[in-house]
């Protein structure tokens, strides 16, 4: 257990530092879902195996995804986006931040409230780094369709991106930060 709490944390503050810093939005950035998805699959897997899952571990594993969903789609709305140069960028602000601790806080409680007393100890930390891919990819998802969908006519979907328009936390297209964004 010691391994999968470290993995989630050192998970947790890398997700919350690449928040924070402005990037360019990018279709093709699915790299860091991909490996946390698979790192979280393989643990996941290795705890369901060792512990002989019930139908109440699946369950409550279920459950504890549509949270993570949940939480990512919340959190994408807090992103902030703007043009660069033709190219759309995207930052998370402190509630961003604060939104991925109570993600991960919401994971572990629900994993207190649900999962045991069922045989199912430890579940939660068992699949913490699932939980945050799927809350990452989530996160990415609706910040694309935000993209494509606040996209000026004439540019391409996909490498560029939203101004965000009417969306809170936003900067107008006309309008981009002089230098980085400010936190």
């Amino acid at each position: 257990m010691v391994t999968e709490i470290i993995v989630g944390v050192a998970a947790l503050g890398l997700l919350i530092y690449r928040n924070l810093r402005a990037r360019p939005v990018s279709a093709n950035s699915q790299r860091v879902v991909l490996i946390l998805a698979l790192v979280g699959l393989l643990l996941t897997v290795q705890f369901l195996r060792q512990y002989h899952a019930t139908s109440q571990t699946y369950a409550a594993l279920g459950g504890s995804l549509a949270l993570a969903a949940a939480f990512g789609a919340v959190r994408a709305w807090t992103v902030r986006l703007w043009f660069r140069d033709g190219q759309a960028w995207m930052q998370g602000n402190w509630l961003t931040a604060v939104l991925w601790v109570l993600a991960l806080a919401a994971h572990l409680g629900y994993d207190a409230t649900v999962a045991r007393g069922h045989g199912n100890d430890n579940v939660g930390t068992a699949t913490a780094v699932l939980y945050l891919a799927v809350s990452l990819g989530i996160q990415r998802a609706v910040v694309q369709l935000r993209v494509q969908r606040m996209q000026p006519a004439g540019m391409q979907a996909g490498g560029s991106g939203s101004t965000g328009f009417g969306s809170p936390g936003t900067v107008p297209a006309s309008n981009p930060p002089a230098d980085e964004p400010q936190l």
